[in-house]
């Protein structure tokens, strides 16, 4: 659990929270450290994954945990779900209302006690479909994670 006195709202933090919330392209740490060096150049990266980490037991951000990937971080802390390009790494926010009922009809089968769900969606940005080699690699890609997840 997060300490009461790491609760406030500083300076540092506030800055990681409106850069984050500035562009919605779901940054890792490292590209959030380079954005607020902008404002703050003596902040560490230490101190970002710190600050990161409090945002998000604050429920004031996510931490995006995709599969194949680095932690990524949300400024929208709402229940919403993510398409990613397989060939360049973009993600987004999917334009779809998250299925509740999906939760409800699986309490209802099972003996887990079921507290959330993710679910990503993946393929190719717009800009990534107009290319055949990335079309060529995003399929091999899916291809290669059906034949490992059947194994």
């Amino acid at each position: 659990m997060v300490q009461t006195d790491k609760m406030r709202m500083t300076k540092q933090r506030r800055l990681i929270l409106e850069e984050l919330r500035r562009q919605n392209d779901h940054p890792t740490a490292d590209v959030l450290y380079d954005r607020v060096r902008k404002h703050l150049p003596r902040i560490s990266l230490g101190t970002i994954y710190r600050n990161l980490e409090i945002l998000t037991a604050l429920g004031e951000i996510q931490t995006l945990e995709l599969s194949g990937s680095q932690k990524r971080y949300d400024g929208i802390p709402g229940k919403h779900y993510h398409i990613r390009c397989l060939h360049c790494g973009r993600l987004d926010d999917a334009p779809i209302a998250p299925l509740s009922q999906l939760e409800d009809e699986l309490y209802e089968s099972t003996v887990y006690t079921i507290m959330g769900h993710r679910l990503e969606f993946m393929g190719l940005c717009p800009e990534c479909s107009k290319d055949e080699e990335a079309r060529h690699i995003a399929e091999a890609a899916i291809a290669a994670s059906q034949h490992s997840t059947a194994n």
